[in-house]
């Protein structure tokens, strides 16, 4: 049974039986609002001008002591898979239409070399500032934990703040305690523009 966190909440992370868990699939989503029909007649006939989609990527650093110590553990739309082969992007989504994860993320936890200790995953709109785009115009946004070997979710994290003017977010961490993965609910919104900027956060 899948475990509904709150923000800052920790889990560990486990197979419903207690064994081993090799393999999970990190899977964010998030859905764009509809935007509010202007008022008036024109506003009724017309409804409002259509503006650019809202382009959310999903980005994984890989941290060593919680810190990245080089730009090939950046893991994104443009660099898919980690070094170690252990974390794998497996692509880019433009819109966030339609339901269920809009990015996922494999991470392969046996296969983390023991130097790293920590996964961040954040998400950040493209082109924020230029299209002048917020987390005030997404909803539903989540970040969910599932079991790759019988795509069981383990937990879920739905974002539920309100993060107008914010253009980034760190979503949530898995990290390494005590030979132990564990999750953590971050939901920090920054106001980053790009994935270079939110690396920044962590060198």
């Amino acid at each position: 049974m899948s475990v509904n966190l709150v923000k800052g909440q920790k889990v560990n992370l486990q197979k419903t039986d207690g064994g081993t868990l090799k393999k999970v699939i990190v899977g964010l989503g998030w859905d764009e609002a509809q935007p509010q029909k202007s008022g008036g007649l024109l506003g009724s006939l017309f409804g409002t001008a259509k503006t650019q989609n809202i382009d959310c990527d999903a980005s994984a650093f890989v941290c060593a002591d919680g810190k990245l110590i080089s730009n090939t553990d950046i893991v994104y739309f443009g660099h898919l898979e980690h070094s170690s082969g252990a974390v794998k992007h497996l692509g880019d989504n433009l819109t966030g239409a339609g339901a269920g994860d809009d990015e996922q993320i494999i991470v392969d936890l046996q296969s983390v070399p023991q130097n790293y200790d920590k996964i961040i995953f954040v998400v950040n709109i493209y082109q924020a500032r230029e299209r002048n785009q917020h987390f005030g115009m997404i909803q539903n946004a989540f970040i969910r934990i599932v079991d790759a070997d019988n795509n069981q979710e383990l937990c879920r994290y739905n974002l539920s703040d309100n993060y107008s003017g914010m253009t980034a977010m760190i979503f949530g961490e898995i990290y390494r305690h005590n030979g132990q993965w564990k999750f953590n609910a971050v939901g920090q919104a920054t106001t980053d523009n790009d994935v270079k900027s939110l690396a920044g956060r962590f060198c």
